[in-house]
């Protein structure tokens, strides 16, 4: 069990802004996860995984594969208060889930 979360790295985004953002992505995903995947998943160590991300497109690309895959899955939008405009995408996060569905998904992105 694993999640992964995508974080973009075209919008220039400072150390703490990915924090963040990464956070609220794992939390949102988490919330739409299924009682029997949140408690294996947090037995299991709670594995995360933080993917780069080129654009908005491709985040939206990989949450539609995640829907049909019957991921939960979690887009983010900045709030702009701080570095970037209100509404900016900034991470995805799909899971937890399976390693191998999760895989199917974002196997072919590099970690951040």
């Amino acid at each position: 069990m694993k999640q992964a979360i995508v974080a973009r790295t075209d919008v220039g985004m400072g150390t703490g802004k990915l924090a963040a953002q990464v956070a609220h992505a794992a939390l949102s995903a988490y919330e739409d996860t299924d009682e029997r995947t949140r408690t294996e998943w947090k037995g299991s160590g709670q594995k995360k995984v933080v993917l780069k991300g080129e654009s908005e497109s491709r985040i939206f690309e990989l949450a539609d594969a995640a829907d049909r895959d019957g991921l939960p899955y979690a887009v983010i939008r900045d709030a702009g208060h701080t570095q970037l405009d209100s509404g900016t995408v900034t991470a995805l996060a799909i899971g937890p889930g399976r390693d191998e569905v999760i895989d199917g998904v974002t196997g072919d992105l590099s970690l951040y």
